[in-house]
């Protein structure tokens, strides 16, 4: 989905690190059920994540990994509906619950169902040693051109993520300084690099870059 080389190595090491940090966090770490499924989500959702920057990924279904991460973000409000105590946990939750969305949204769009398509111009139709000037032919609309519904989500996307990623980011810093442990500090980190990612990732459905 991402044809610049370097914003795509960007996202791939941003995924690639936070997925092996929350499969440490599955494998290792001893917490409520709550977190397991947590972690293991954003574990699948990093992996998904990478493979969705390679060149190749436009030839996988994608009918399949947009429905489970709606089930996935479905699952996530439900846990701060119903298992998750505080109203901070809470909040924390139906964000994770939306980033799951967001991931869905790009598989969904990956499939050309919802990415508006380019409609063909008059140097597309054009046919070798045609001389199309000499053809009277109606202007064509700009090509390019996106839904305003499109257009919005990108943006919505993008600034919201920019901003997640801004927070966490915030968060990580003052933790450090504040000497609270290291895992609740790299936890910030790995939301901070997500966040960038989806950003990136929106801006990308935006300008296909």
């Amino acid at each position: 989905m991402i044809h610049d080389i370097v914003l795509r190595w960007v996202v791939i090491g941003l995924f690639a690190l936070t997925a092996v940090e929350y499969g440490v966090a599955v494998v290792t770490r001893r917490r409520p059920w709550t977190s397991v499924v947590n972690h293991a989500l954003h574990f699948v959702m990093a992996v998904a994540m990478v493979v969705m920057a390679l060149p190749w990924s436009a030839q996988l279904p994608t009918t399949g990994p947009a429905v489970f991460f709606v089930l996935a973000g479905v699952a996530f409000v439900a846990m701060a509906v119903v298992a998750v105590p505080t109203t901070a946990g809470r909040e924390l939750y139906v964000y994770h619950g939306v980033m799951m969305l967001a991931t869905a949204w790009m598989f969904a769009i990956m499939n050309g169902h919802l990415m508006p398509a380019r409609s063909s111009t008059q140097h597309d139709m054009a046919m070798p040693g045609m001389d199309m000037s000499a053809m009277n032919l109606p202007a064509s609309p700009a090509s390019n051109e996106s839904p305003v519904w499109f257009t919005v989500v990108g943006w919505v996307g993008a600034v919201g993520f920019a901003l997640a990623a801004v927070f966490w980011t915030y968060r990580y810093i003052v933790d450090r300084r504040r000497q609270m442990t290291p895992r609740r500090s790299l936890g910030d980190l790995g939301q901070a690099m997500m966040a960038a990612g989806m950003a990136i990732f929106f801006l990308a459905t935006l300008f296909r870059i």
